[in-house]
């Protein structure tokens, strides 16, 4: 049975299908709500539900605690409605040029950036259009319906002719990741569905921006920051890059680049694992680098990207140092077994 649901917000409805989220209903009428990993786990999409009742699905504790649901807070991810709501969330933005789409694509070409990680570009059908905006991601659909997500790393602009750009680690004994490291070549058929995600750029030019990436959280991190410098080469950005030892700063090299080519922009990597007699930069957390580095957090938008356990330590020590959580920008993920 189908249901309507109503963003008190503005006032816009739409229908959901049989069983179907909330999240995917207002996808499918081209409205973007905030959202991140859609999986139950980053906490991105949460919001109020000011009326009527759902089935909050499965999810994470930390994403969505019983007081949560007490106070009517829930996940639109993973809430289906069970008769009419009535929500209250922000509308990102019109998805009207923002088509989520499944597609084929072929290996254009595969890269070894790191012993564990691969850079891969995709090349997309000439024949197919595919908008997307820096920093969301895709999913990479297998023949046994499981599927895998990986951020776009470079921008729109460019992607036509390089192909879409995605950083993969390698997990010992995954279910995909194991192939793009033993096996995959060049010209290799795959399919992906999307764009999908909410971590794009809502900063104004004269506000100071300060960017977090772990580990391969890099990889939108990269497309945000060339999309902004492509876009007005004045945006004032600090890059942290937290990573365990140096060969994990796998494109340390660009970052370093982009010092030298825009002149407000700062580059501070940040190693956890800091046994190397060569290293002479920040150790440690990033996090607590990040924190370190300026007394109030309240004048500047912070985008972050890496596992959930570096997204809350960040709006932790952040937070209590005056960010804003409305200029907190974060994209949550994590390493699975199963990757």
């Amino acid at each position: 049975m189908s249901f309507t649901v109503t963003n008190q917000r503005n006032d816009a409805s739409f229908t959901t299908n049989p069983d179907e989220t909330i999240l995917d209903a207002a996808l499918r009428d081209n409205r973007i709500f905030p959202y991140g990993c859609r999986s139950g786990v980053c906490g991105a999409c949460k919001c109020t539900l000011v009326s009527g009742t759902v089935d909050y699905g499965e999810h994470e504790e930390f994403a969505l605690t019983d007081e949560e649901k007490q106070a009517g807070k829930m996940l639109i991810c993973q809430a289906v409605p069970l008769g009419d709501v009535v929500i209250d969330v922000d509308e990102v933005m019109s998805g009207q040029n923002i088509q989520i789409k499944i597609l084929p694509c072929r290996v254009g070409k595969l890269e070894r950036l790191a012993e564990d990680v691969i850079r891969l570009y995709l090349a997309l059908p000439k024949s197919q259009e595919f908008n997307y905006i820096a920093g969301q991601y895709i999913d990479i659909l297998m023949k046994d319906g499981q599927r895998r997500s990986f951020s776009i790393a470079n921008q729109p602009a460019v992607s036509k002719e390089q192909g879409l750009e995605i950083h993969i680690r390698h997990v010992p004994g995954g279910h995909f990741t194991p192939r793009v490291f033993e096996s995959m070549k060049e010209r290799d058929l795959l399919r992906l569905e999307g764009p999908f995600g909410t971590y794009f750029m809502q900063t104004e030019v004269d506000r100071p921006i300060i960017m977090i990436a772990g580990g391969t959280g890099f990889s939108p991190v990269k497309g945000l920051i060339e999309h902004a410098m492509a876009d007005n080469p004045d945006y004032n950005i600090h890059l942290f890059w937290g990573a365990r030892d140096q060969q994990d700063l796998y494109l340390d090299n660009l970052a370093r680049e982009w010092t030298e080519t825009y002149p407000n922009f700062k580059y501070t990597p940040v190693l956890s694992d800091s046994s190397s007699d060569s290293w002479t930069g920040a150790t440690g957390w990033v996090h607590e680098t990040v924190a370190d580095s300026y007394q109030d957090f309240g004048g500047v938008d912070v985008y972050a990207s890496g596992p959930p356990v570096m997204i809350d330590a960040i709006r932790e020590s952040l937070s209590s140092k005056g960010m804003q959580s409305d200029h907190f920008f974060f994209d949550s993920f994590d390493y699975a077994p199963q990757d």
